[in-house]
This record gives C-alpha cells, structure tokens and sequence, in this order.
C-alpha cells in the first residue's frame, strides 16, 4: 500500500473500486471541410446548450445556476462565430470547433479572476460539441453499475452535478483547487472529493482506493486494517457529532454562530430544515444568469420570499449580485477589460448601473417584510469606507436596516477600522481574500500552496480585519470555504469572528470542535497559527495544540 496526497476539498472516507471517467473524443485529423458546416456547428453547440438546459430541473439551485453559466458560454456568439470562421477557412467542423475553443480557453486563461475559473467549462462545452459535431456521444461519466470512486483529469459541472450519490462514493481528479466547481459541487453535495492528485493519471478501472476528503490523503490497494482502523475513526466521528445540537459556542459559552452558504430556493428549504442558525452567504447570481434582461422587482420578490421562507426568525445575509465584466450579463456589460477581475464588477458594477441594485434592495426589502426572516445585505468587492458608506445609505433607503460589506479586498481588511464604521457587519471572503493577499489565481491549480487558507499571511489579513470589527462593535462573520474546516474554525473564533458560513454538511463538526475548546484556547491557537513559518506548519500547529477528542475523529 502507498498513500499520495492531493488537496481534500469536501470531507468524508470513500472505500471502493475505481471507475475512470473517459477522456473526450478527438477531432479526426486531416477532417475534411464540410459544405454545410456553419449549420451543423451551430446545430451542435445548440444542443449542447439545450442538453445542459435540460439537467437543470432535475439538481438543487447551486447547480442549476453552474449549469445555466456554462449552457450560456455554449451559445456564445463570439465562440459560435469563431469556430465557422475557422470551418469557412477551411477547417473540418469538429477541427473548428476544437481551435476557437482552445483559442477561447487560452483568452479566459490570460484574462485570469472568474475567466480563467471557466476555463475547464468552456473546455467541457467544446468537448460536448465535438461529439455532437461527429455523431458520438457526448464525453463524460459512463454508466455505472455499482458504488464507486470516480476518477478523472478534472469533472465538468455537468457531470458532477448530475451524479448518482448512491453510487458514486468518492471522487479523484488530478487538477483543480479548492474552490473549483468540482470542488463547491462534492461539498454541496456531501460526497468526499480530493482534487489536484497527481498520481490520479495512474489509476486504472478495478483499482480499490481509500479516499480521505477531509486530510487529502488517498490509499492506493489499502490494506484491511487501514481500512479497518480509518473507519474506526469514522464511527468515532459519528458517534461524537450525535451529541452535538443548537447555536455554536465555545466551551465557556462564547457565541460564534453557525450559518449557511446557499445558492437558490431549493439550498435554502433544504437547509432550513436543519439544525443552522441561518444563512451566512446567499448567492443571488442565479436569478439573473439566466436572464436576457434585468429581473423586475416583483420576479426577484418572489424568489427571494421562496429563500427567505424557511428562516422566518433567523438571520439570511444576502450578497447583492456580483457581477461585471468578469461575469458579464447581457443588460448589466459594461465592456471588455484588460483585467476583469480587478476591473468593474460587484459593487464597482453598481456604482455604474444604481438603478440594477436599487431595484434588487427593493425586492430584498419586500421579501424581508413578507416573510419575517432576519435579512441582513451585503455588498461584494468593497475596498474602502467611502464605498462602504454610499452602499450602507442605499440599503437604508430602500428599507433594509442592515447593510454590511464583504471583505475580499486586503485594503478593505487593513483599513477596517474605518470601514466597518460605517455599516452594521462585515463578512470575509476567505476565497478572493486569499488570492488577493497572496497575488495568486485561485483556478490555478499550480498555485495551491499558496492560496492555502493556513498561509499565515492570509490569517494576519484576517485579523486585522476582525480588529477593525471589534473597534467598531460589529460582527465579523467568514463566509469563504476555510470556515468549514473545524480546525480552521478554531483559528477563526480565536481571532475574533463571530459566525462561520459553510456547507451545511460541515456544520456538526465545526459545532463540536467549537464546543471543546474556550475562548482563551481559541486565542492561543489563533496565535500559533499566525506565528507559523509555512501554512503546514501552521495547521500541524493548531493539530497537536487543539482537543486530543477532537484530533481523534479529524
């Protein structure tokens, strides 16, 4: 037996035999022009586009939203346009289609931010295409005849979004990062994932592995006592969350809250019915992705009451859409730029379109009134307090009693003194926190290391920010992937945050390692962490420091 270490990206212990997800079908070469191949190039993205329409109604609104992204790049024109100028110069139509898509990729790619994290969507619609073009089928998971651990170069949101989690038990792919679609998707969905395995090239259908999602780690033909002793370990897990229910708090009683992140009305009733205080992050992107022009204030009321309506009395923080030139909408383009992701989107988009978020505060306003929940409205992209201050005024107008500001930008950490001065709460962002902090894409896989939430840079950024909170009197929630992790979390309540949003798997243990620890330890380790040379350091530092019961069961 040998172990190989990738990223753990959605927690759990998957044991079974590997299933290889195929690789796409290839253009011929020297493909041949094709008389009619402007019409059976858009015929064949059209489907693809239609097929990907289709998968939405049957997976929750997280999904259904990535599904409605990528159905919208397969009917892009610009991409449509440049593969039958290709096919008109010459090219075989599935040669077509693979140039404008790698010439697209490499667009996404140099353009980086949310571009180049759909760079391996926009390599899964060509790839669909393709088949289509050719008469195949369409590349992805084959038919599965028992429990599995799937294994793949990388998922694309159609295929995971759509799998059979009675069969699939465990996933493997050897690129992505922690906050890949694969990776949001496998969380959301509770199936143990481990990305970024460089080893995943190797493995072969019929090969039994043991994939552990919350350590990285995967067992190569374990032996019966490995398996054995890993799900011991799992029963003692099982058996300590049993125990754990209600609001999350330290050992002596030191509130931190415990909340969800959603993405649309089915996330929402799913994890109202759940032992969660509320939602720490709804994404509101979906209601307008789709969309070829801006949703009214009566066709954004009544999907946020549908949201709103399990949490009667508990806290939903919303993000107001975060969009611009990185996530282009049709009625909210404000043009290319050389750097989306440092360019005009989020808050910067409605500072340039006021009446898009005027109308959405309005529509989050009679929600709120309608349904009782606890609305609390953030701004996304925020980066200085007068930025803060303009959104705040607007949300008071409109109704809504609580404005806060995400706080993804290092400027905005480091002068939240004066920032959270003038709104109600803040919320980090640990994901673009990161990347921003450490000047590295999230999507590249490469980078991982440096965009690990354990970066104790990352971790200073994030106290200066809850420092700026205390001051104030304000609270500080963390709403990005990190505070799902328990020893994380630790960290986190140690440094001043008061709620942690995750999947609302993550929530029992994050509950129970809070619930073995004071304040004060939460503190020392939050000073351990910071202290720490490099990001493993770090986190084994916390490890051998926290609870021996929690350690125990991690």
């Amino acid at each position: 037996m040998s172990i190989v270490q990738g990223i753990g990206v959605s927690s759990g212990l998957a044991f079974g035999p590997v299933v290889t997800v195929g690789k796409p079908v290839q253009p011929p070469q020297d493909e041949a022009a094709a008389a009619d191949a402007e019409s059976r190039i858009r015929d064949a993205f059209e489907a693809v586009a239609t097929d990907l329409d289709s998968r939405t109604a049957h997976v929750d609104d997280t999904a259904a939203a990535i599904l409605s992204a990528t159905a919208m790049l397969a009917r892009d024109p610009s991409l449509i346009d440049g593969a039958i100028a290709r096919a008109t110069a010459g090219s075989g139509p599935a040669t077509a289609i693979d140039g404008a898509t790698r010439e697209f990729m490499e667009q996404f790619a140099a353009l980086g931010g949310y571009f180049a994290e759909r760079a391996t969507d926009l390599r899964d619609v060509g790839d669909r295409a393709i088949a289509s073009v050719l008469g195949q089928p369409a590349p992805g998971v084959p038919p599965l005849t028992g429990e599995c651990v799937l294994v793949a170069h990388d998922l694309a949101p159609a295929d995971t979004a759509t799998l059979d989690r009675s069969q699939v038990l465990g996933i493997i792919t050897e690129v992505g990062g922690r906050t890949s679609h694969t990776a949001i998707l496998a969380a959301q969905m509770g199936i143990p994932a481990v990305v970024k395995l460089a080893e995943a090239v190797n493995l072969s259908d019929g090969d039994v592995v043991l994939v552990d999602g919350e350590t990285g780690e995967v067992h190569l033909d374990p032996s019966e006592k490995t398996v054995a002793k890993r799900r011991k370990r799992d029963k003692r897990r099982t058996d300590a969350l049993a125990s754990t229910s209600g609001p999350g708090r330290t050992q002596d009683g030191k509130q931190v809250k415990l909340l969800a992140n959603i993405g649309g009305v089915e996330d929402a009733r799913e994890a109202g019915a759940l032992d969660l205080e509320g939602v720490g992050l709804f994404r509101t992107e979906f209601v307008f992705l789709s969309a070829a022009s801006a949703p009214t204030v009566e066709e954004q009321t009544k999907i946020y009451a549908d949201v709103f309506a399990p949490f009667e009395g508990r806290r939903v923080v919303v993000r107001t859409l975060d969009a611009g030139a990185d996530k282009p909408l049709a009625f909210a383009n404000l043009g290319a730029e050389e750097n989306p992701a440092l360019g005009r989107r989020g808050l910067r988009l409605s500072a340039e379109l006021p009446d898009l978020l005027d109308t959405q505060l309005e529509a989050l306003s009679r929600a709120a009134a309608d349904t009782g929940a606890d609305v609390w409205v953030m701004a996304p992209m925020v980066a200085d307090a007068q930025e803060a201050a303009w959104f705040a005024r607007r949300v008071r107008e409109n109704g809504l009693r609580t404005p806060g500001v995400m706080i993804e930008i290092p400027a905005a950490a480091l002068r939240a003194e004066h920032v959270m001065a003038e709104v109600e709460f803040g919320s980090l962002g640990t994901n673009d926190l990161a990347q921003y902090t450490m000047a590295a894409d999230r999507m590249q896989g490469e980078l991982a290391e440096l965009l690990d939430p354990w970066q104790p840079a990352v971790l200073d950024v994030v106290a200066s920010a809850a420092r700026g909170a205390v001051i104030n009197g304000r609270p500080m929630g963390v709403c990005g992937e990190s505070a799902g992790d328990p020893l994380m979390a630790l960290v986190l309540a140690g440094l001043g945050i008061t709620s942690l949003s995750m999947a609302p798997s993550r929530v029992p243990l994050v509950r129970y390692a809070l619930s073995r620890h004071t304040f004060a330890q939460c503190a020392r380790l939050a000073h351990l962490a910071r202290s720490a040379r490099t990001p493993v350091d770090a986190r084994q530092a916390v490890l051998e420091a926290c609870d021996p019961d929690l350690a125990a069961i991690l």
